[in-house]
């Protein structure tokens, strides 16, 4: 674990996001919000959330930190028949609160998939991903729009 100690707490923020390929049989399904188990997108809101907050439980070396938000939006696209879930985390710390994101986009992620398996086993999860983040000794950073 890194010592941060002797670092200064800042504002930081992370946006984070995932990607759930629902396919043809669960998108419609999801969109009219009758999947047999229920609220799909609410039960992943709620994980991610959940998740984000208790992001140094997963990942090893991550610093328990005290956040002031988090977010999850999960947005459908029609066009590729996905769900499309970003995940923003912020505080005021030593910190950075990228892990935070980014494990609130993969729990909410895992959750959908959780939620729609029953219809579709092969709903496929792709790429976790840091968006952008700020604050800290690094600054800003933010990922280059791709084509993909």
């Amino acid at each position: 674990m890194v010592d941060t100690g002797k670092k200064l707490p800042t504002s930081r923020r992370a946006l984070a996001s995932a990607v759930v390929r629902l396919g043809p049989r669960v998108f419609p399904l999801v969109r009219a919000n009758r999947v047999a188990k229920g609220d799909v997108l609410g039960v992943a809101v709620i994980a991610g959330i959940q998740a984000g907050k208790r992001a140094s439980e997963w990942i090893p070396l991550a610093h328990p930190i005290s956040l002031d938000v988090v977010r999850v939006r999960p947005r459908l696209d029609r066009k590729t028949l996905s769900v499309v879930i970003e995940a923003e985390a912020r505080t005021r710390a030593a910190t950075g609160v990228e892990m935070e994101a980014m494990v609130a986009a993969a729990a909410a992620a895992l959750a959908l998939y959780d939620m729609v398996k029953g219809v579709d086993k092969g709903v496929r999860i792709e790429r976790v991903m840091l968006i952008e983040k700020s604050g800290g000794r690094s600054g800003t950073w933010t990922r280059a729009r791709s084509r993909s």
